[in-house]
């Protein structure tokens, strides 16, 4: 497989990270989280897409969430540790999202605001883009040493386990409702990559109209913040910060995020594994398909939610997600691709909220972006990649990246890793390993099959029009300059990888120009 991470293209920069491990659904990336920032000495750096001071960060481990000695909401935690140590510097920047999404999170900005007014935490607001983009964004930093990059925010209600329990009292929002099982995904790293992170943070900051902000040197003289009781799952291996940015005023746009997609989607050999929330963009179908009509080419497995949890994004979104499906179902004419939604023991929706992207064994990324449109250009996003060495040098990144995605498919699954392994040596195969193990036993399946059906009146036209999901500020309010946007990051599809070898019947592969006319176009 090619170099897919090129500095200033497919990612900002690569650094060093000291140490890195994989974190599994809030519980796993809370508790990490909250372990950190007790152990900060100089700073805690927060971005978000929404912030709740009222989120508890274990509540399977503390009761007295709202005593100060054991403070487990965030809000008062932060204001705790901030009060204890006058040298600490805690800063909190989230989204100035508009009215009716401030309504749909139960105003947690505004909470946010009261919660932290005349303290030591600054506390901002970001509404430096335009009113139809967001700052979407995931990132905790601390001490410039240690940084969490996440699909998820520090909300409410997006705690969960890995075992999506049916049911879960400790499931709760703070006016005591019971919310539905959620997964996301989250990566901590420690050492210069962190503090890139570090640096991301404060050119937000500054651009929010925060005020100056420096990022100070590593002070490697104090313990490392990186909770005690979580082992790394590598070591000293190179990483990558991938940004999306729109243009706006004076501010350049920055694609990383969709050319890293793009250029991994057609570097894949064997196996493409999806975790997103939203398969949705015309130029990812238009990509997976190219993939999906070579005969050797790699197989697609997509997990996703059964449905999204905003009135809004089921009119919307699903349309698009469902029409997606339908056209990488009909180009599937070799059997390789398979859509699945995930469901709880006793078969239940699980909102997958995640965006994962692993390309074989050897590349992964994580963090905010979605495959929609607003992510490639509109919404700002921030992801980790990760890509293995080629040769021995890599070997230890490939085995690491192996056992994440097949210990994501496990969760899912309620199977042990082992198990799931060896169905996936046995069939030779991810999806084929799913669907062996589905058919071990007559419980409800865990990873069902996305049915496929026809999109009604509405549903078209908003898949035509793609609305509410604009690609850029320019077309946000202008949906008739959608579709060409569209076309021309269609002509972005790089051609299959060139190391990876054609096919037996179709030895001399065709020119990307011959190879993109195939592809779906927008109407």
């Amino acid at each position: 497989m090619t170099e897919l991470l090129r500095d200033n293209d497919t990612c900002w920069r690569r650094d060093r990270s000291d140490a890195l491990a994989f974190l599994i659904d809030g519980a796993e990336y809370f508790a990490a989280v909250k372990a950190a920032i007790l152990k900060a000495r100089h700073s805690v750096w927060i971005l978000a897409w929404v912030f709740d001071p009222l989120t508890r960060l274990e509540p399977d481990r503390v009761e007295r969430s709202g005593d100060p000695a054991t403070a487990d909401r965030l809000g008062l935690m932060l204001l705790r540790i901030a009060a204890l140590n006058p040298a600490l510097d805690v800063r909190v920047l989230a989204w100035d999202m508009p009215f009716p999404l401030n309504a749909s999170q139960a105003f947690a900005p505004e909470r946010a605001v009261a919660e932290f007014i005349g303290s030591r935490v600054k506390f901002r607001l970001d509404n430096s883009l335009p009113n139809s983009a967001c700052h979407h964004q995931k990132l905790v930093v601390i001490d410039g040493r240690v940084a969490f990059v996440s699909g998820g925010d520090l909300g409410v209600d997006r705690w969960d386990t890995c075992d999506h329990a049916d049911g879960d009292p400790r499931r709760r929002l703070p006016n005591l409702r019971r919310y539905k099982p959620r997964h996301d995904v989250a990566v901590m790293i420690e050492g210069p990559a962190a503090l890139t992170c570090a640096e991301h943070f404060a050119d937000r900051w500054v651009r929010s109209e925060g005020g100056a902000l420096e990022v100070p040197p590593l002070d490697l003289s104090v313990e490392s913040p990186w909770p005690h009781d979580i082992p790394p799952d590598l070591v000293g291996r190179p990483v990558a910060l991938v940004r999306t940015q729109p243009a706006w005023k004076t501010t350049l746009e920055v694609t990383e995020g969709l050319k890293l997609h793009l250029a991994a989607i057609g570097a894949a050999r064997r196996c493409i594994y999806l975790e997103n929330q939203y398969l949705a963009a015309a130029t990812m179908v238009g990509a997976l398909t190219l993939r999906l009509a070579e005969p050797d080419g790699p197989e697609v497995v997509a997990i996703g939610p059964s449905a999204s949890p905003s009135t809004f994004d089921r009119l919307t979104m699903d349309s698009a997600r469902m029409a997606a499906i339908t056209a990488l179902t009909k180009a599937d004419l070799h059997g390789r691709f398979r859509a699945y939604c995930a469901r709880t023991p006793y078969g239940a929706p699980i909102i997958v909220h995640s965006k994962v992207t692993i390309i074989d064994d050897s590349f992964l990324r994580i963090g905010s972006a979605n495959l929609n449109n607003r992510s490639a250009g509109l919404d700002t996003e921030l992801d980790l990649a990760l890509e293995a060495e080629a040769g021995e040098a890599g070997d230890s990144t490939r085995a690491a990246i192996a056992d994440f995605r097949d210990g994501l498919v496990a969760h899912f699954l309620g199977r042990p890793l082992a198990e799931t392994q060896a169905a996936i040596a046995a069939a030779g195969g991810l999806g084929a390993a799913i669907e062996a193990l589905e058919a071990l036993d007559q419980a409800p399946r865990r990873l069902r099959p996305v049915a496929v059906r026809p999109l009604g009146p509405f549903e078209k036209i908003v898949v035509a029009w793609s609305l509410g999901d604009p690609t850029a500020p320019s077309d946000a309010w202008r949906p008739w300059r959608r579709r060409r946007r569209l076309r021309q990051q269609l002509a972005l599809i790089p051609p299959a990888d060139p190391e990876s070898p054609p096919a037996a019947d179709d030895p001399t592969p065709s020119a990307p120009e011959d190879r993109r006319a195939t592809q779906p176009q927008p109407s």
